[in-house]
């Protein structure tokens, strides 16, 4: 949306996300990502100040990371940042600026990983195979009726 602050974050996650649920049963994972610039300063590597910011997603977007990433693992998400005004215990008015998560994984910048597409619970229709993102796009078309026609062109 216009106006909105979009940034990318890349660091660790601090803990598991913690996945909750409202009243209304929409699941929404927290967590936070730690983030420390480093420069190279006469041939070492210097860690600057770290950036904690909490982060949150939701639906079953939320479900997907909670279920796949831990305390540690290196991310990159993109977001945007909301700020929120609240009153602590004490009364006090206080301020939060969290990162609405729209897309987070795994860097791959020093490790692999497996990727498996999640099964669909409602929505449009996606896949639902098991099989490793390599096997299941390795056919030249979709499987009939999953995602339309588009012949060869491309779709996007």
């Amino acid at each position: 949306m216009a106006g909105e602050t979009v940034i990318t974050v890349v660091g660790n996650l601090t803990a598991d996300p913690e996945l909750r649920y409202t009243q209304n049963g929409l699941p929404v994972a927290n967590f936070t990502i730690a983030s420390t610039p480093r420069t190279l300063k006469d041939g070492e590597w210097k860690d600057g100040e770290a950036l904690f910011l909490r982060a949150s997603v939701w639906r079953e977007f939320a479900e997907h990371v909670a279920g796949s990433l831990m305390k540690g693992m290196r991310v990159i998400a993109t977001g945007r940042l909301r700020q929120r005004a609240y009153q602590d215990r004490e009364g006090v008015q206080r301020t939060a600026i969290e990162l609405e998560v729209d897309e987070i994984g795994p860097s791959l910048r020093y490790v692999t990983a497996q990727v498996t597409r999640a099964a669909s619970t409602g929505g449009p229709q996606r896949p639902t195979a098991s099989a490793p993102v390599e096997e299941q796009w390795a056919t030249s078309e979709p499987p009939a009726g999953e995602w339309g026609s588009f012949g060869d062109d491309t779709p996007f």
